[in-house]
């Protein structure tokens, strides 16, 4: 049985039965304070499910999380930078109208939330590699058009790899 602190109680629980059925474990709580049992294999999917809910996730890009090649990775913006007027560099990450994180999500193909003085990743192990990068370069004060054209750039080269390994083959 693993246990865990959830802030945001009321979103996970109102997800609870598909939750219990998705990922074949058993959701208890206790105040803030959530358990899930359940095989450990699924025990450790459900805790990451359960943290990219409480982050502000859908409940269905979440569960995406079961695939193996699905991961979710956090970055706090302090440990990334120095400088302390962090609503300014939110804002950069935001854009006017969240046109930078969409941007951002369609050239990474992944799906980012932001939360408080975090940003958290959902997506393939490859490309959330970019996305990662082209976060830290944004909070560093890298221009945003610089960043999408090496992400076009990065993508462009791997879609032509991928078309001469298939090619090969």
């Amino acid at each position: 049985m693993q246990q865990t602190y959830i802030e945001n109680i009321a979103r996970v629980l109102s997800s609870k039965k598909k939750l219990e059925k998705e990922l074949e474990i058993k959701i208890t709580n206790k105040g803030k304070n959530l358990f899930v049992d359940g095989k450990p294999e699924n025990e450790f999917i459900a805790l990451n499910v359960i943290e990219a809910l409480d982050f502000g996730f859908p409940i269905d890009t979440a569960l995406e999380l079961k695939q193996e090649e699905i991961i979710f990775q956090t970055i706090n913006i302090k440990d990334v930078t120095k400088r302390s007027d962090l609503s300014r560099i939110k804002a950069r990450l935001i854009g006017t109208r969240g046109r930078t994180l969409k941007t951002l999500k369609i050239l990474t193909e992944c799906n980012i939330c932001l939360h408080d003085n975090q940003i958290a990743i959902i997506g393939n192990c490859e490309e959330i590699e970019d996305a990662v990068q082209a976060i830290i370069s944004i909070i560093h004060g890298s221009k945003q058009s610089n960043v999408y054209a090496r992400l076009e750039k990065h993508r462009k080269n791997k879609n032509k790899d991928s078309k001469i390994s298939i090619k090969n083959e």
